[in-house]
């Protein structure tokens, strides 16, 4: 894919925001010395981390140049650097790593969830946060839209960037034997958004990337069109004129054993 649109990424700041807020609220910290925002993005929940634990190392985490220069631009203290969540490695134990909206990208769970664990001091956390809307309208629509065109040759790979996660029972398996607490969550959030074209907006900056980054000119114009009109019938007007986006998301709280 191509880079990261921070701009694009940043149009629905608060709503993407609000799920980090919820997630840190869970963390069970009073203090910690060293924190990580893997998959930090454009620095705004590293800026919940870094007012969470004002004593604190906080270290911003991504593979986006684009997302890191937005990053440093909103908090110029802070400490930012590429990193891969695949094959993470720090220079001392973690007390939190925090890994909001970027594990849904990385395959392999079974080997990274563990890993990470392993990555923390005793009695240190890993707080994670997933998207878990694939079989939603909205991204239903992608998929149809993807396979239904002129384009589908160059979006197979596109429908295979993101698999479905695994049920709630597999993390709790495959953290439990190393941690003293597990706590895993769902959340629907209902965001109330101007139109069908308010919900392209809104994918455009994330899980629509694969599928239109491969595309040009009028191909991806009529792209986004098609996509467009699947989403009008299962987002209908509202009572105010505009449209509920449900949007799942699944959260893990594990705290490492001591």
């Amino acid at each position: 894919m191509a880079d990261w649109n921070a701009r694009q990424y940043l149009r629905f700041e608060d709503e993407r925001t609000r799920p980090a807020r919820d997630l840190l609220a869970q963390v069970p910290l009073e203090r910690a010395s060293f924190v990580v925002d893997l998959g930090c993005g454009p620095g705004n929940s590293t800026e919940l981390l870094a007012a969470r634990f004002p004593d604190a190392e906080v270290v911003g985490l991504d593979t986006s140049a684009a997302m890191l220069e937005a990053a440093r631009a909103r908090l110029p203290r802070g400490r930012f650097e590429i990193a891969d969540a695949a094959t993470l490695t720090l220079p001392r134990p973690a007390d939190l790593i925090f890994a909001n909206a970027v594990l849904q990208w990385v395959p392999d769970h079974e080997r990274v969830f563990p890993r990470l664990l392993s990555l923390l001091a005793p009695g240190g956390v890993l707080a994670v946060q997933m998207p878990d809307n694939l079989d939603e309208p909205s991204h239903v629509a992608m998929r149809e839209t993807a396979m239904s065109g002129p384009w589908s040759y160059k979006l197979r790979d596109a429908v295979a960037a993101r698999t479905v996660l695994p049920p709630p029972t597999a993390y709790y398996d495959l953290l439990i034997a190393a941690a003293e607490q597990v706590d895993i969550w769902h959340t629907i959030y209902n965001h109330p958004l101007a139109s069908p074209a308010a919900i392209v907006e809104w994918v455009k900056g994330t899980g629509l990337r694969p599928f239109i980054d491969p595309l040009e000119g009028d191909e991806k114009v009529q792209f986004l069109e098609g996509y467009r009109r699947r989403l009008v019938t299962p987002y209908p007007m509202r009572a105010d004129g505009r449209v509920l986006l449900a949007f799942p998301r699944l959260f893990i709280v594990a705290r490492r054993a001591a």
